[in-house]
């Protein structure tokens, strides 16, 4: 009975294609949240596949209508407790998935079937978040399997709405802390900083999506008649978004800017290398806010994107000068910028730049940004327990670049946080060909599996656990 006996079943469970074959069920259910006729199959999803797959570990399931109503997406509750005084920790997933777009994957794949080409894991929700929250099973049955126990308790929620923005989960949780009661929060999501490198990110970025209108008038009128009488929104719209970010994307607006960056955040972040792969864009290093490092610009600055934009009829333009025009943008923001100040910053801006015109909406609730120092008992912890089974250190990241409902759990349930990503970030997520590598998915099983261990070992070589207060 050892660590290396437990991380030596999780290589034969992947070796012998155990796991590949579990997540090839759990590919199979189309769990696209965004289609509400796939209800169903979210709740089958946690029905058939997650609750057996659990109790099979020795938890006690429990399926919950969202609060929000029940055409919205469930939650599951999976626990499994081994004494009164243990540590308690939380473990978490999402089943959903974004929209599988078909006829768009490359000649042979499918997104509801999982196929192996190469190093190459194709199917939906391989890398968002079936096959993260997969390893992390896997490696709890292997510890379980060698040691017979874990030596402490387990709270593992399941949704099935994060590709929605996570409805009803704050509201769940909220009405269910003493369910929930725990000491740390130990997940998996998103990719690591590099192929090659373990990476554990202790928060997020928030994110506050927000759409900019400008509505001049009904219906579009020929432009050879009106062409130099009538404002062309498209145009007006255009110079309002250049008053809000330069050409080589410096926020220009106060109020969507972020303090600097503390002292032991940049230490943290500064000099780290971010790589995505060989199929992975080029860094253009000229953009963003001058003087900072690209990881300084992901993890510890603000970003404003236009992620669309519309006037007139792109596909089939006509001879009109446009009514309308409409960009929907969105601000990736790291802790302590608030979206309310950052709208209300906004607004102020676009009436004393003259667009009083232009409207401000926001489509849905923003995610928060959370983070957690680097320093900390838990990050210092973890990042031994990988430091031992990677044979190199993980990158520490105070959070990670893109936005996850952390705050629910960072803010709400008080738990300090840690997500130990298992994909790269040139995995195609929420496009077409979404993969994982199968040499990052042998290598997250083995890292979870220590540190699965090492948190039932308090004289494990990484010094155990930190106690709860």
């Amino acid at each position: 009975m050892s660590r290396t006996g437990a991380i030596a079943r999780v290589e034969q469970h992947f070796d012998s294609d155990g796991f590949f074959e579990e997540l090839s069920r759990r590919v199979a259910v189309p769990t696209e949240s965004q289609d509400q006729q796939r209800r169903p199959d979210l709740l089958r999803y946690l029905e058939s596949e997650m609750t057996p797959s659990f109790e099979k570990l020795g938890f006690s399931c429990d399926v919950f209508d969202n609060p929000l109503g029940e055409a919205e997406p469930p939650f599951l509750v999976a626990r499994r407790h081994e004494g009164d005084n243990l540590l308690t920790v939380f473990g978490y997933g999402h089943g959903d998935v974004v929209r599988g777009y078909d006829d768009q994957w490359s000649e042979g794949l499918s997104p509801w079937r999982l196929q192996k080409v190469g190093e190459r894991w194709y199917g939906r929700g391989t890398a968002d978040n079936k096959g993260q929250h997969s390893i992390n099973m896997a490696a709890i049955e292997a510890v379980l399997a060698e040691r017979g126990r874990l030596g402490y308790n387990m709270i593992f929620v399941v949704e099935t709405g994060e590709e929605r923005g996570s409805p009803g989960l704050r509201e769940f949780c909220a009405a269910n802390q003493g369910l929930l009661r725990a000491d740390v929060l130990l997940a998996s999501d998103g990719p690591r900083l590099s192929p090659e490198r373990p990476t554990v990110f202790m928060g997020t970025r928030g994110a506050l999506n927000f759409d900019l209108i400008l509505d001049l008038r009904s219906g579009g009128h020929h432009s050879g008649n009106w062409g130099g009488l009538l404002a062309n929104p498209g145009i007006i719209l255009a110079h309002a978004i250049a008053t809000i970010t330069s050409a080589t994307g410096e926020i220009l607006v106060p109020e969507l800017r972020p303090p600097p960056i503390p002292p032991s955040i940049s230490e943290a972040i500064r000099d780290l290398e971010i790589g995505a792969g060989a199929d992975a864009p080029e860094i253009d290093t000229t953009w963003g806010e001058p003087g900072l490092t690209s990881p300084e610009q992901v993890y510890g600055w603000n970003s404003f994107d236009v992620l669309a934009y519309t006037t007139g009829n792109p596909d089939k333009p006509a001879n009109a000068v446009p009514p309308d025009a409409r960009a929907h943008c969105q601000v990736r923001f790291v802790v302590p910028c608030d979206p309310d100040e950052m709208l209300a910053g906004l607004r102020r801006h676009l009436d004393d730049k003259g667009f009083s015109r232009i409207e401000i909406t926001r489509p849905h609730e923003p995610m928060m940004a959370t983070r957690l120092d680097p320093r900390h008992p838990w990050a210092t912890w973890a990042a031994a327990s990988i430091a031992e089974t990677a044979g190199q250190p993980p990158a520490m990241l105070p959070n990670l670049g893109g936005s996850l409902p952390n705050d629910v759990f960072a803010d709400l349930l008080g738990l300090p946080t840690l997500w130990i990503p298992h994909s790269y970030s040139g995995c195609s997520q929420h496009a077409p060909d979404e993969h994982i590598l199968d040499w990052i998915t042998r290598d997250a099983l083995r890292i979870m599996t220590g540190l699965f261990w090492d948190l039932g070992e308090p004289d494990s070589s990484s010094g155990g656990p930190p106690q709860s207060d």
